[in-house]
């Protein structure tokens, strides 16, 4: 039976990068070496690392003036890291989800923290709007999580603010076109959209470094890693590579223009059958919906049909798509590897199953 990939994270690649990833592990480059065994000093290692960071310039048209630089740690350890480096007194947080709520308690560690909106008290149903004039103007920065996972919220586009932006992205960088130039950093780890678990991308404004009133310990200076260019200590290589791979096939496929418009056509045939079908109703606002988590529930009434239609979606080759347990019901991640002959399968099985019901 086929398998349908809906993981939120680690999430599926497209076949090619699995592919040719794999090929690597057994002899990397010629070299009679696996990826796993050679040294990230190797002369055929640097070039990897060379093109990761070019294809992310190109696709991104990330302007002069920004390096950018791969870690390991997640974004998680991110929320440390960006105020570390970037917080001098006060930072605005927008609070959309669990992983900004995060954020904030770990950027309080470095400054003073304003909460300039929030949707927890709807138990995040919403993406948190119309708040741009509320951003102090002498904070350093006002940062948000511009795709939530766990609730299937999303906010599609730049926003436009008077201090400079720092985002997490990990779950819809290269998705779509950015304004890079709006951000002091994006960060994004990397296992859901554009590589295998292990590897975290960090996209740096250069002048916005070495402002923070604290020394840092060396790992945490981003300065550290800009001027080694992500080998002051060993990378996740296998990662890299399987970044890279992923990079190439972004750009063979129409880069983030058309891997938008791929989005967008994924998730409205699938919102349309949540929609359309009396056994399920979304968990969001309409006009927060994200893209890239696609998250429903059962319809008032039908609630006792949630472990039955997970059951046999189960059965129909669906995996992953069990909710979050702080929403519940379903959540289908259709992240860039995704195929619209793997949300019409899902359609088809919400179809097959209210036939029954």
């Amino acid at each position: 039976m086929k398998k349908y990939n809906f993981n939120a994270g680690p999430s599926m690649l497209p076949h090619e990068v699995v592919e040719n990833t794999a090929k690597q592990l057994l002899d990397f480059n010629g070299s009679g070496l696996s990826l796993m065994e050679i040294s990230h000093r190797a002369k055929d290692f640097q070039p990897v690392v060379d093109e990761c960071v070019a294809l992310f310039k190109d696709l991104l048209s990330i302007p002069d003036g920004y390096s950018v630089i791969f870690l390991g740690g997640g974004a998680s350890l991110q929320f440390m890291q960006i105020p570390a480096n970037f917080l001098i007194k006060k930072a605005a947080y927008v609070n959309s989800g669990v992983w900004a709520k995060k954020a904030m308690k770990e950027a309080k560690l470095f400054g003073e923290v304003v909460e300039v909106a929030s949707s927890a008290a709807s138990n995040y149903t919403f993406y948190p709007k119309n708040f741009e004039s509320d951003v102090p103007s002498d904070v350093d920065y006002l940062h948000i999580c511009s795709n939530n996972t766990i609730y299937g919220t999303e906010y599609r586009k730049d926003f436009d603010v008077k201090v400079p932006l720092i985002a997490d992205m990990s779950s819809d960088i290269m998705s779509r076109p950015v304004d890079v130039s709006k951000y002091n950093a994006i960060y994004a780890g990397a296992q859901k959209n554009i590589a295998m678990a292990g590897v975290t991308v960090i996209i740096l404004k250069d002048e916005a470094l070495g402002k923070a009133p604290r020394e840092l310990p060396t790992m945490i200076d981003y300065r550290t890693h800009v001027e080694k260019g992500s080998m002051f200590n060993t990378p996740p290589v296998v990662p890299v590579y399987s970044m890279l791979e992923n990079l190439r096939w972004l750009k063979k496929h129409g880069g983030v223009e058309a891997a938008d418009k791929r989005a967008h056509e994924r998730a409205e045939a699938l919102y349309a059958e949540i929609d359309r079908n009396k056994l399920f109703k979304g968990t969001v606002e309409e006009a927060s919906r994200s893209v890239m988590n696609i998250c429903f529930v059962m319809n008032e009434g039908y609630e006792a049909l949630e472990k039955p239609f997970l059951d046999f979606a189960t059965e129909r080759g669906m995996v992953g798509i069990k909710g979050h347990r702080s929403v519940g019901g379903f959540r289908a991640s259709c992240y860039n590897a995704q195929t619209m002959e793997g949300v019409n399968a899902l359609i088809q099985t919400m179809r097959d199953f209210e036939a029954q019901h």
